[in-house]
């Protein structure tokens, strides 16, 4: 009896031994009596007891590195701290484990050696400015320095820059000089277009004010002279029926020369300074200058 559980407790160690369970995105490095055998995917894996040995649990997943931030010094000898994140993805298991003593410890030293190469070559103003192209960068050479451990770096983001206290403050009294500068080149910008389009305004005011003047003085003579016209019209139609009527009458001289002294008449009550009389109207008014003498005489 002591026998079968004794060798029921072997069984069930042996057991344990060889079957290994392998996670999702996971994978197994088995070595086979010190010497790398196989790589067992995720699933159901069996080993032999005592002989394999799973030298290694690898995730294929993309993984993360915080690199420490790290002191560097610029171009124009300014030290700056960079704050960098890595994301990596291990593509073979078996150069992940034999082909360095740790890759984390890797990617950590190459990202530090590489940033400081980098940012060593640009200057403070070009650190800030050009952080796309130092990510670019640094991915690309981080790249093909793990490539030879099995290593994938797809992305390399610097989360921040520091500098020195006296220099922040200095950048930030650029900052807000420049800004007054903008907002004072906008407000200046402003007032003038303002004033262009006042002006603008008044010159459009004054031009209509000049047309419409001199439509409204066009058009006070046109009626002027339209009722000059029509005032003209009327005479001459009423003179046309007077000398009509005076034609159809049979008129002797007394009654025309009565009627050269009615005109000549009107024509005195007009506004103008000079009267032109005709010759036949003189000979009329020396008649009644003849006539008034005579009738002085009889009284």
């Amino acid at each position: 009896m002591v026998f079968l559980i004794i060798f029921l407790l072997i069984v069930l160690i042996i057991a344990f031994k060889s079957i290994k369970i392998v996670r999702q995105a996971e994978v197994y490095v088995i070595e086979r009596l010190g010497k790398f055998h196989k790589i067992a995917d995720a699933g159901l894996t069996i080993i032999i007891p005592f002989v394999d040995h799973v030298r290694s649990v690898v995730s294929l997943k993309e993984q993360t590195m915080d690199i420490p931030p790290q002191g560097v010094i610029t171009e124009d000898n300014v030290t700056i701290t960079i704050d960098t994140v890595v994301f990596y993805q291990i593509t073979d298991p078996a150069k992940a484990v034999y082909e360095i003593q740790s890759l984390r410890r890797g990617i950590e030293y190459l990202a530090i050696t590489t940033i400081r190469d980098i940012v060593g070559k640009m200057n403070l103003d070009s650190t800030f400015s050009s952080r796309d192209m130092i990510n670019n960068q640094l991915r690309v050479l981080l790249d093909e320095a793990t490539d030879k451990w099995g290593c994938k770096v797809n992305r390399v983001e610097i989360k921040d820059i520091n500098p020195p206290a006296d220099i922040r403050d200095a950048m930030e009294k650029q900052m807000n000089a420049e800004r007054n500068k903008r907002a004072a080149i906008l407000q200046a910008e402003g007032e003038k277009q303002a004033a262009i389009t006042l002006a603008e305004g008044q010159k459009q005011a004054a031009i209509l004010q000049a047309e419409a003047d001199k439509e409204a003085q066009i058009r006070r003579a046109v009626g002027e002279a339209e009722a000059i016209r029509e005032v003209a019209v009327a005479k001459a139609q009423e003179i046309q029926m007077v000398f009509d009527s005076i034609k159809k009458s049979n008129p002797d001289d007394k009654l025309i020369q009565l009627k050269s002294l009615e005109a000549l008449q009107e024509i005195a009550k007009g506004e103008a300074n000079k009267v032109f009389i005709p010759f036949e109207a003189t000979k009329t008014l020396s008649s009644l200058g003849a006539l008034s003498e005579v009738i002085k005489k009889d009284k």
